[in-house]
C-alpha cells in the first residue's frame, strides 16, 4: 500500500447522483476524488434512460405513422433499426466512451480515479493499492446491478440484460422478456414496433405490478395491440440454449417458448459486500444502505441513489445528491421527503404516477376516496382520436381532503403528471383544486373531471 492520499470528500460511484455530488462539491472548492469502475455518468446515459427513450421516440413515430390513415391520408413506413442504433451509438453514448464526462469532471476540479472503491473504515477508501483518506467524508453511490432469477439452465446462457438491448446493432427476429416491469414493457413495445416477435412473461397477475391495476391492464392492452404476447401469472421453470435459440418451459405448463433472444428484466439489486460496508458498522448482507433525512448513513458517510432503496430513478438520485451536497457543505435544508415520489413508464401510452396507490393507501388504514376517468372522454382525447388510450386516477385521503396519490396515463401521461405531482407534494386541498381553472382543450383538463368523480 502506498502513502495514503488525502481529499476532502471521496465519492464512490459516478452515476447521475454521484457525479452530481462530486462535481458540485469540486466546483464549491473542495478537494474531491471521484471513483468509478465503469463509465462516468453511470447507467442512465449509456444503458438506460437516454438510449431507451431514443428507442421509444423512434417506435412511437412508427406507431403514429400507422394512425395516419384514420386521420390524415396514407402513409407507408419501413422500420429501420440501424437509424436507432446509430443515434444511440453516436449521439447518446459516443460509442460507450465517457471521455467527455471525465473531462467535464476534471474541469470542475475533481480528481477521477478509475477502479472499484472499497471502504476501509471511517472516511477511508481503497482502490487497488491506493488508500484515500477523506477529511469530511465518503459518499456511496454505486447503484444496483440486474437481478438475475435462479431459473434452472439460465446461468451460462447468452441472455441479455438492458445493456445488451440498448447496444443492439440489429434486432433479433424473436425475443422473450422475463419481467413485466417498466424496463421489460418499454423494450418489448419498441422491439415489437420494429417487427421483432416478442413475448413478455410476468410472474405477478399483471404488468407494472407496483402501480395501479388499471395501469397494468392498460400496458397489457397496449402491448397486445402492437403484437406482443403477454403472459401474466407465469414463471419460467427451465431455460436452455442450443447455440442458436432459447427454449423456455413455464411452471405448471407443458408449453415451450422459443426465441432468438432472452431479455432478463426482473429488476435490480445492490451488492454491498464488495464495498466492505461492515468496516463502518453497516450490514453488508442488506439490500440497501439506510440513511437519515440528510442522506447520512454513518458518521462521515453519506449514500445517494439506487443503493438507498428509495427507487431506481435518476431523479431520485439527483434529489438525494442535492441534499447530501448541502449537508456536506454545512448548509441547512429540509430532510428528504418521498411522499410525492414521481415515476413514469414510457410506453405508448405513457404511465405516470406519483405518491401512493389505492392499495398502499388502504393498507395504511387511510380513509380513501378514488376516481378513474378515461382520457378519451375528454374533449382533447376525442380530438386526438387513435392513440388516446389512458386515464386519470386520483387517490384522496378523505379525512384530510388532500391527494396522496395519482396516476396519469395517456399520450403525454408523464407531462400531465406534473400538476398532480405538485398537488400531492404541496398537499393542496382537493376543494381548492376543484375550483381552479383548467385549460381547454388539454389532456390535463381530465383531472378536473376526475376530481369531480371522487367517491
Amino acid at each position: 500500500m502506498s502513502v495514503n492520499e488525502q481529499a476532502d470528500v471521496v465519492v464512490v460511484g459516478l452515476g447521475p447522483g454521484g457525479e452530481h455530488v462530486a462535481g458540485t462539491l469540486a466546483e464549491a472548492g473542495l478537494d474531491v476524488v471521484g471513483i468509478e469502475a465503469e463509465l462516468v455518468g453511470g447507467e442512465c446515459p449509456y444503458w438506460a434512460c437516454v438510449p431507451s427513450k431514443m428507442m421509444i421516440r423512434a417506435g412511437n413515430l412508427l406507431a403514429e405513422a400507422g394512425r395516419i390513415p384514420a386521420l390524415a391520408g396514407e402513409a407507408v413506413v419501413t422500420p429501420d433499426w440501424t437509424r436507432v442504433a446509430g443515434r444511440i451509438r453516436d449521439e447518446a453514448t459516443d460509442d460507450w466512451n465517457d471521455q467527455v464526462a471525465a473531462d467535464r469532471f476534471a474541469a470542475m476540479g475533481g480528481r477521477l480515479v478509475r477502479g472499484s472503491g472499497r471502504l476501509a473504515g471511517p472516511r477511508r477508501v481503497t482502490v487497488g493499492d491506493r488508500m484515500f483518506e477523506a477529511r469530511r467524508g465518503v459518499v456511496l453511490a454505486t447503484g444496483t446491478r440486474p437481478r438475475i432469477p435462479l431459473v434452472p439452465g439460465l446461468e451460462g446462457t447468452p441472455y441479455w440484460t438492458n445493456r445488451d438491448a440498448m447496444a443492439a446493432k440489429e434486432l433479433p427476429a424473436s425475443m422473450v422478456v422475463l419481467g413485466g416491469g417498466a424496463i421489460g414493457v418499454e423494450v418489448a413495445q419498441v422491439f415489437a414496433r420494429f417487427k421483432c416477435a416478442v413475448t413478455v412473461i410476468e410472474g405477478q397477475d399483471r404488468l407494472l405490478s407496483q402501480e395501479e391495476p388499471e395501469a397494468g391492464e392498460l400496458a397489457a392492452q397496449a402491448l397486445r395491440a402492437d403484437g406482443v404476447t403477454v403472459l401474466t401469472g407465469a414463471r419460467a421453470r427451465q431455460v436452455s440454449h442450443d447455440g442458436t435459440a432459447f427454449t423456455l418451459r413455464l411452471e405448471g405448463d407443458e408449453q415451450l417458448l422459443s426465441a432468438e433472444r432472452l431479455l432478463v428484466a426482473t429488476g435490480g439489486q445492490a451488492d454491498l459486500t464488495p464495498l466492505a460496508v461492515d468496516t463502518v458498522g453497516l450490514d453488508q448482507t442488506a439490500g440497501t444502505v439506510p440513511t437519515d433525512g440528510q442522506m447520512r448513513a454513518a458518521e462521515g458517510l453519506w449514500a445517494v441513489g439506487d443503493i438507498t432503496g428509495r427507487g431506481a430513478f435518476t431523479h431520485v438520485s439527483m434529489y438525494q445528491a442535492e441534499i447530501a451536497v448541502r449537508d456536506i457543505l454545512g448548509r441547512p435544508g429540509p430532510d428528504a421527503d418521498y411522499r410525492a415520489l414521481p415515476r413514469v413508464t414510457f410506453t405508448d401510452p405513457e404511465v405516470g404516477a406519483v405518491g401512493l396507490t389505492e392499495r398502499q393507501a388502504r393498507e395504511q388504514g387511510l380513509a380513501v376516496r378514488t376516481s378513474v376517468v378515461a382520457i378519451a372522454s375528454s374533449t382533447r382525447g376525442w380530438i386526438h382520436g387513435p392513440g388516446n388510450e389512458g386515464f386519470i386516477k386520483l387517490v384522496e385521503d378523505a379525512d384530510r381532503g388532500v391527494l396522496i396519490g395519482a396516476t396519469s396515463a395517456g399520450p403525454v401521461g408523464g407531462e400531465v403528471l406534473y400538476g398532480l405531482n405538485v398537488a400531492v407534494h404541496a398537499e393542496v386541498p382537493v376543494d381548492r383544486l376543484q375550483h381552479m381553472i383548467y385549460t381547454y382543450p388539454t389532456f390535463h383538463r381530465t383531472i378536473e373531471a376526475a376530481l369531480g368523480a371522487l367517491r
